[in-house]
């Protein structure tokens, strides 16, 4: 039987970084993964360019049972360290919006790069390698791989949540936690497009395509970016934010002219363009088509001289502060993350093992940590596969 001083089950982003840390620290690293490829969830991300950290990463960016538990690794490890093991692998990268951080060339590259840092310090890689049991032992657990055994004094587990299962994602995590007594929070699709009932995505049908700045909320949280009406419903980022904070049964609403009080320039437009349509106005402001449909469902038809108050209040309303109730969300199969997971109160914060487990640790999306759309995620990856790296 082989022994190793580590496993690692799960060689994407949290696994691969705890391998490195480890390794660092001349520990004996194994890292199991039944994919044929390292880093899928990586190779896909930012299409393909990996939105690898974000500038602002902060406890506040993210969700939990516990907005406590993810301050210590994140202040420990921030945007900077991982820019700088990018920087000296001399891979090319550039700031958009909101201070995402993406590779100027492909996302492999961070693969690579992870994968190089694992080989330097030594740390194996056995892919195709499904775990069938896992055994508490005295000197810490026993691995059945296949037909072969591995022994080792701490366990890593790194294989993440639910979200994209034709990758390989299942809720392994969640089982390997259950069988050591260990809580799991109820998960569901996070960041993940919105779906529609059958009649309303037929009205909405002529939209599909149509993109456009707003500021989306579900009850109190609000964020600003851009909305994708599609034939299944609502995505683009503004959607996929608010989709981990929106529940079924409750209604979103969108302001898709941030900053315009739509009625009052509807009113001054009525007495300086009095001739133009309702129609004409708002798309000043919105997509054209985003503007005819609105203005066709709510009975303005006419030049906008000839809209009374009340239509244009309709009209308005319709604009900035469309309420619109979701039946619910595509589902894992396009969710880029898993909210809820290994429950936070049995993990210790610094060290991410199991406080009833000895030797049993959980990094990554596997645990109840999900953070906003943009980097954020990754950075989680980064930071609390660190942190179990420098303890294991």
């Amino acid at each position: 039987m082989e022994t190793f001083d580590v496993v690692v089950v799960g060689a994407g982003g949290a696994g691969m970084m705890c391998a490195i840390e480890a390794g660092k620290r001349g520990r004996r690293v194994l890292v199991l993964d039944h994919a044929q490829s390292p880093g899928e969830k990586i190779r896909i991300s930012g299409g393909g360019r990996c939105n690898f950290t974000n500038l602002g990463a902060a406890p506040s960016n993210f969700l939990s049972q516990n907005p406590h538990f993810c301050i210590s690794a994140l202040s420990r490890y921030r945007p900077a360290d991982f820019t700088a093991l990018v920087d000296r692998h001399r891979i090319a990268w550039h700031e958009k919006t909101l201070g995402q951080l993406f590779c100027d060339g492909s996302a492999r590259q961070i693969i690579e790069m992870l994968l190089a840092e694992m080989a330097q310090h030594g740390a194996q890689l056995r892919l195709g390698s499904p775990v069938d049991r896992i055994d508490r032992t005295e000197a810490g657990f026993r691995l059945a791989i296949g037909g072969a055994q591995v022994q080792c004094a701490r366990l890593v587990i790194a294989t993440g949540g639910k979200s994209i299962p034709k990758m390989g994602a299942t809720g392994y995590a969640y089982d390997v936690a259950r069988q050591f007594g260990l809580r799991v929070t109820e998960t569901r699709p996070a960041l993940v497009p919105l779906t529609f009932e059958i009649g309303l995505l037929e009205r909405l049908k002529p939209l599909a395509g149509v993109a456009v700045d707003a500021r989306v909320a579900s009850g109190k949280t609000r964020f600003e970016e851009a909305m994708l009406f599609t034939h299944r419903g609502l995505s683009g980022p503004a959607i996929l934010q608010v989709s981990s904070y929106w529940l079924e049964g409750g209604e979103i609403v969108a302001d898709m002219a941030p900053g315009v009080d739509v009625f009052q320039v509807l009113r001054g437009a009525r007495s300086a363009h009095g001739k133009q349509s309702v129609a004409a106005v708002l798309a000043r402001h919105i997509p054209k088509r985003l503007a005819q449909h609105i203005a066709e469902t709510n009975g303005a038809t006419d030049n906008v001289a000839d809209a009374s108050d009340k239509v244009l209040r309709r009209v308005a309303e319709a604009v900035n502060a469309w309420r619109v109730k979701p039946v619910g969300s595509e589902g894992y199969r396009t969710a880029e993350v898993t909210l809820g997971g290994v429950d936070t109160r049995d993990l210790d914060s610094r060290t991410m093992e199991a406080k009833a487990v000895p030797g049993l640790h959980f990094i990554g999306e596997a645990v109840d940590v999900t953070g906003w759309l943009g980097g954020y995620n990754f950075q989680w990856a980064w930071a609390s596969g660190w942190s179990a790296g420098r303890s294991v």
